[in-house]
């Protein structure tokens, strides 16, 4: 009952505590716990009142912070104790039989004992330094790894989360993260808590997380929504699509586009979304400003993770991409984009900045970042000399990502399928550094092992570079 994104609620400084807390629970926040010891006995009980409102709208459950009497009241779904506080037995008597309880501790010890008084799941921290709280007791992971082999209750690990560090908590053992700051503090609340509610998709069986492909079909096979189904369904993943065009095309280029109009594009959203769901989004080839304005708010409305390969050139030189949809991706979708995976002519084209080395590429992905981007991974495909090095910018942090350069011909849709694999990976619990650097190393593959078809630039080989990145050991096995 206790497991996935564990959110606890901040002290409601700015007034936006619902707001807030309806925005996490749409991008998959499990558990509130709503936390507010310093403020009028009445605007308490109004605010827990309306968020068990909203877990009930998103099936999730609340929990009231020290306040059994309070939990009882507005029949909230439990209530959090620290090691201070009244016993389990005298919070049993309050709050009912049928009702949680949790109880914060900092050893294997007062696990134990949180467990023998009858507690229903602890919270064990902190695990990480976190700057939420002064004069912390710190404990680690291998302290996190002990409490979960003796204790048979849910634990939640809390303190200084990370989707990173959140990652090696649940390896650890964690059945859900506790995060604060690092939801209620986000510019985007519901998108920083789906980027830690997709972590706990790794103990799903396969397929392992739903990805959807928005983009052209290529006749040739080798890239649009033809490679992101090969790649998302190899990779282990359940692929949806919505076409935005048809192409006639093959190895040696692109013959005509047809364009899908905006209406029918969002029927197609619409009637995956409503049933089926996803848990990703990749885009790739959008040539109707219309249609990328519905896309874009659709992954705002719905806080979904969507890497944004923004698909500008074909390999043979057609334009993909007219100058209204241009301008649409830039005002409105790239706002919304979790990861932004531009080659070096499309940064050129967004910022009027043609990176020559790491250095200007950086420069370039700061640029982005600032036009919305939340993460920009630049492909260094296209840098003439040295290895294969991509930029990604991953919030403040920078990291070079580095491959041999493979010398062959046949590269056709190696951008869609990077793309459609991190999204992948995503959905399957990875956090994004590891994402990225695993989607990297599946190209690689793919292109080492093309073998030639047609005539011009040949497709990858998308099935033998799944087969043997399944049967490599995975950072998070």
């Amino acid at each position: 009952m206790i497991s996935g994104l564990y959110l606890i609620t901040d002290d409601n400084r700015d007034g936006y505590i619902l707001t807030k807390v309806k925005k996490a629970l749409t991008g998959g926040a499990r558990i509130i716990q709503y936390r507010a010891k310093d403020i009028d006995v009445n605007e308490r009980r109004a605010i827990a009142t309306q968020l068990q409102t909203l877990c009930r709208e998103h099936q999730a459950l609340l929990i009231i912070n020290d306040f059994p009497e309070l939990a009882r009241d507005i029949d909230a779904d439990g209530v959090h104790l620290g090691q201070d506080d009244m016993s389990v037995v005298q919070a049993r008597q309050i709050i009912g039989r049928n009702k949680l309880i949790g109880i914060s501790t900092h050893s294997v010890d007062e696990a134990l004992k949180a467990e023998a008084q009858g507690a229903d799941y602890i919270a064990f921290g902190s695990v990480f330094p976190t700057s939420t709280k002064k004069d912390i007791t710190l404990v680690g992971l291998k302290s996190l790894s002990m409490v979960r082999k003796a204790v048979l209750i849910p634990l939640v690990a809390i303190g200084g989360m990370t989707p990173e560090r959140a990652s090696s908590a649940i390896d650890a053992g964690a059945d859900a993260i506790a995060v604060i700051s690092g939801v209620m503090a986000d510019d985007d609340p519901g998108r920083a808590a789906r980027e830690f509610a997709l972590l706990f998709n790794r103990h799903l069986p396969l397929p392992k997380g739903k990805v959807m492909t928005i983009a052209g079909s290529d006749s040739g096979g080798g890239a649009g929504i033809q490679a992101d189904i090969k790649t998302i369904t190899l990779l282990g993943s359940y692929a949806t699509s919505v076409l935005t065009a048809l192409t006639a095309q093959n190895t040696l280029g692109v013959k005509e586009v047809y364009s899908i109009h905006t209406n029918f594009v969002e029927q197609q959203l619409d009637a995956v979304l409503d049933d089926i769901g996803t848990d990703t989004i990749k885009t790739g080839m959008l040539n109707w400003g219309g249609s990328v304005w519905r896309i874009a708010q659709i992954i705002e409305e719905r806080a979904l993770l969507a890497v944004v390969d923004p698909v500008m050139v074909a390999k043979g030189g057609a334009s993909l991409l007219d100058d209204v949809a241009l301008d649409s991706l830039i005002s409105r979708l790239l706002p919304q984009a979790y990861l932004l995976t531009p080659n070096l002519p499309e940064v050129a084209a967004i910022t009027g900045i043609n990176p020559r080395n790491s250095e200007e590429m950086i420069e370039a992905g700061r640029n982005l970042q600032m036009l919305g981007a939340r993460n920009v991974l630049i492909k260094g495909g296209h840098l003439e000399q040295g290895d294969a090095t991509d930029v990604l910018l991953l919030d403040e942090e920078e990291h070079l990502i580095t491959a041999p350069r493979i010398d062959s011909p046949n590269t056709h849709g190696t951008g869609c399928s990077l793309a459609a694999a991190i999204a992948t990976f995503l959905a399957q619990g990875y956090p994004l550094k590891q994402a990225v650097e695993r989607a990297k190393r599946f190209i690689s593959i793919a292109i080492e092992h093309a073998v030639p078809i047609g005539h011009g630039h040949g497709p990858i080989n998308h099935f033998h570079a799944a087969m043997q990145l399944l049967h490599e050991k995975a950072p998070m096995d």
